[in-house]
């Protein structure tokens, strides 16, 4: 039994008793399967336990089934994978009615479901470790990552960075436009990272204007040098002529008083597990945060890299020696 999978829940609908015994027997020894014959029992489920997958047994006049529809069109299962069993003659004249990401003939149940449905809910799993705007691997894949790397013993720097002064640029032009800005920077860091490490280099989007990338402790530098010079000499593309012309921004607060942004800069913190050994994500999160703070204080786009030995947390100044 793969214990992964058995903690994942998949509900399976149908009016046939056989059916609802064979997908049972067929699935609940890797899923907790919920097979219902009733639609409200069905429902009920779901909202009780969000599942991995949905299951059901299209009718034999083909018509779009209702209780599918209506969970994919509540916004919590509308990311929730659905497979279909269609009668083995069944022809469907309007794919576009079915949330479908899948389907399976009737008399192929036996044969071919169980790879199916694995297939299905990995395919959703990766895709829901995506940001959706950047398509970059997501929070939950870049914690995967360094665990991994930690795991293995492997010697590599994870650099933290996010964008200075976003808020008020997003704030002034509008959230299309400081998406176009995320969707550059998404591109500006892979296409840094591949340049300089094409293997065993890690890029993600933790979300917001806040990313990851990971590399051999060699190349952690002169990326962060390279983005922060790539990012400096496109940003102002995204300004008005006259913001532009200026040099800054100018946004209202809540007073009514104008208050003078100037443009988007980054800022990167830097950890190094050559230096010092890290147990866990959460500790590389937590100083590559306390760096990128640090860099925060300088003028312009800035990275920091932490050099220091031990494992106690403090924070660092410009005085530091132990940080540059």
């Amino acid at each position: 039994m793969n214990e992964e999978n058995h903690s994942k829940a998949i509900l399976f609908v149908t009016k046939n008793i056989v059916l609802k015994h064979m997908v049972d027997k067929l699935l609940s020894g890797s899923y907790r399967v919920g097979a219902y014959t009733e639609v409200n029992s069905a429902i009920e489920f779901a909202y009780n336990e969000i599942p991995s997958l949905i299951i059901y047994q299209v009718t034999d006049d083909g018509a779009a089934p209702p209780v599918v529809n209506a969970l994919k069109n509540d916004p919590i299962f509308a990311s929730v994978p659905v497979v279909l069993v269609i009668g083995h003659d069944l022809a469907i004249s309007d794919w576009g009615a079915f949330y479908a990401d899948g389907y399976v003939r009737l008399d192929r149940v036996e044969s071919e479901l169980q790879a199916l449905v694995n297939l299905v809910v990995q395919r959703a799993e990766r895709a829901s470790n995506v940001n959706p705007l950047t398509k970059l691997p997501g929070n939950i894949a870049i914690m995967k990552e360094i665990e991994n790397r930690l795991a293995s013993g492997q010697l590599f720097a994870t650099a933290w960075l996010d964008i200075d002064h976003f808020k008020p640029f997003n704030d002034t032009y509008g959230f299309a436009r400081g998406d176009e800005v995320l969707k550059m920077l998404g591109r500006l860091i892979l296409n840094t990272v591949r340049q300089r490490q094409k293997t065993n280099s890690f890029v993600g989007h933790i979300g917001g204007d806040d990313f990851v990338y990971l590399t051999d402790v060699p190349f952690v530098e002169a990326v962060a040098t390279d983005i922060m010079s790539f990012f400096d000499s496109i940003v102002p593309t995204f300004y008005d002529p006259d913001d532009k012309a200026r040099g800054y921004i100018e946004v209202l607060d809540r007073r009514g008083s104008r208050d003078a942004f100037p443009f988007m800069t980054i800022s990167i913190g830097i950890t190094r597990n050559d230096i010092r050994p890290f147990a866990h994500y959460g500790e590389i999160a937590s100083v590559a945060a306390e760096m990128k703070k640090f860099a925060k204080q300088t003028v312009g786009s800035c990275y920091k890299v932490d050099q220091r030995t031990n494992l106690i947390s403090q924070q660092p100044s410009p005085e530091d020696d132990d940080a540059s």
